[in-house]
């Protein structure tokens, strides 16, 4: 998959002057639904990834942070829900849409020229927040992660980066459970890559060991023969039936990012073999054997099923495809 081949025509498609649209029925946005700063923040960090924009990413990342901005409250908290009329439907709060916000602003602070002033007012204003769930914790520092890569003094993300860490670290990342939950549950790759970021930009060497040992383990647990096998939308533990469904596009994207990160810190093609089997996954190398996106428009598919696929493509499948893509090309492009 080379960079030239990632087409962001869905996505277009799924966005309007306000934001982003949560679901589609197959590729047509379903409209009254609305938008959600959780798919809206997972697009602003596509769009700002790309290397090359053109006006129409350039646009949507303009309308993506007026989003987000729109979302924050005077505290720093933000509300999710937002209704195809422009109102907001629930209560700020530091759910997973603070974290990935923030993750968002920082992202949108280390790789946008044109928006980074903007992204960084709101960044500063939520990055003193802790939020009591582990996964905004770990969103919110891989927004972190990207603004001490451009700004390594930044006192606020050095505290925040360095808090989520301590909460995902494990006592030993020895015997059959070296994981910080009970059960595997979502995206659960950003875990060891919030410990190996906060171990590289925060000189704490254990930490990114940790990580990098953490994410091995995630790797053969998601692998099955020769193809990706990730953790279903229900969870998993020890002792329960693999494969298991609805196996989600979110996980496949959360591993891509992390075996990035993985291979820049070590060049261990381990890491760069599991990126090509992220991108293989969308293109049925999965336990059912059929692909998960269309090339002619850049659509991705809601999940993997036991008889199939979901053929809705909603923001968050197609954002977790182009995020995968995004990152097995830039990591392919330097080996």
């Amino acid at each position: 998959m080379s960079a030239a081949g990632i087409r962001y025509d869905h996505l277009i498609a799924m966005s309007d002057d306000i934001g982003l649209f949560e679901h589609a029925k197959y590729t047509v946005p379903r409209t009254e639904h609305g938008y959600c700063v959780d798919d809206v923040a997972r697009g602003l960090i596509v769009v700002v990834r790309e290397p090359e924009p053109d006006d129409q990413l350039r646009a949507l990342a303009r309308v993506y942070l007026r989003f987000i901005a729109e979302a924050q409250s005077y505290d720093g908290r933000f509300c999710n829900r937002r209704g195809a009329d422009g109102e907001w439907h629930d209560e700020p709060s530091s759910r997973d849409w603070w974290g990935r916000a923030l993750w968002a602003l920082g992202t949108t602070v280390a790789r946008s020229e044109e928006l980074a002033d903007e992204a960084q007012a709101l960044f500063d204003r939520s990055v003193t927040l802790r939020s009591s769930w582990l996964r905004p914790m770990t969103f919110a520092a891989l927004g972190a992660a990207e603004v001490l890569s451009v700004q390594p003094e930044h006192r606020s993300a050095r505290a925040l980066l360095c808090a989520a860490a301590q909460r995902i670290a494990v006592p030993s990342v020895e015997g059959e459970w070296p994981w910080p939950e009970s059960r595997l549950q979502y995206a659960n790759a950003a875990l060891p890559q919030v410990l190996m970021a906060a171990g590289s930009l925060l000189d704490e060497p254990h930490w990114q060991e940790q990580g990098l040992a953490m994410l091995e383990w995630l790797v053969t647990v998601e692998t099955r023969g020769e193809h990706l096998s990730v953790t279903p939308v229900g969870g998993w533990v020890l002792g329960e039936a693999r494969p298991g469904f609805d196996q989600q596009p979110i996980e496949v994207a959360a591993l891509a990012d992390a075996c990035a990160v993985a291979f820049g810190l070590t060049a261990n093609p381990l890491w760069s073999h599991t990126l090509e089997r992220c991108a293989q996954w969308f293109d049925g190398v999965n336990d059912v054997g059929v692909a998960l996106w269309n090339p002619a428009d850049g659509s991705g598919c809601d999940g993997l099923e036991r008889l199939g696929r979901n053929e809705n493509c909603g923001a968050e499948s197609t954002l977790s495809m182009l995020a995968t893509f995004q990152q097995v090309s830039r990591s392919l492009a330097v080996t």
